[in-house]
């Protein structure tokens, strides 16, 4: 543990930041398995909602950095692609 105040400060603020940004981590992992979930059962209009349910939530987390932007960007193109073979099958 430190022992200067400033550094004590912050251990503090970073484990709080560790804390909320795997929050905000599991959150977005949920809204993916939920559109992964909808495409495996086969229901377009389904995986279509939870897929425009989880792009708002994706960009949000990945403008605070809590994901790449890249990251965001190519995790939206894939379950896109899988949710419109869906439509093409």
């Amino acid at each position: 543990m430190a022992n200067i105040k400033s550094a004590k400060k912050r251990a503090l603020q970073s484990e709080k930041r560790r804390l909320h940004n795997a929050s905000q981590r599991s959150m977005v992992r949920t809204h993916i398995k939920r559109v992964l979930k909808a495409v495996h059962t086969g229901d377009w209009e389904k995986a279509m909602a939870e897929f425009r349910t989880a792009q708002p939530v994706i960009d949000r987390i990945a403008d605070k950095g809590v994901f790449t932007k890249n990251w965001a960007a190519r995790t939206k193109s894939r379950l896109n692609a899988r949710v419109k073979a869906l439509k093409a099958a």
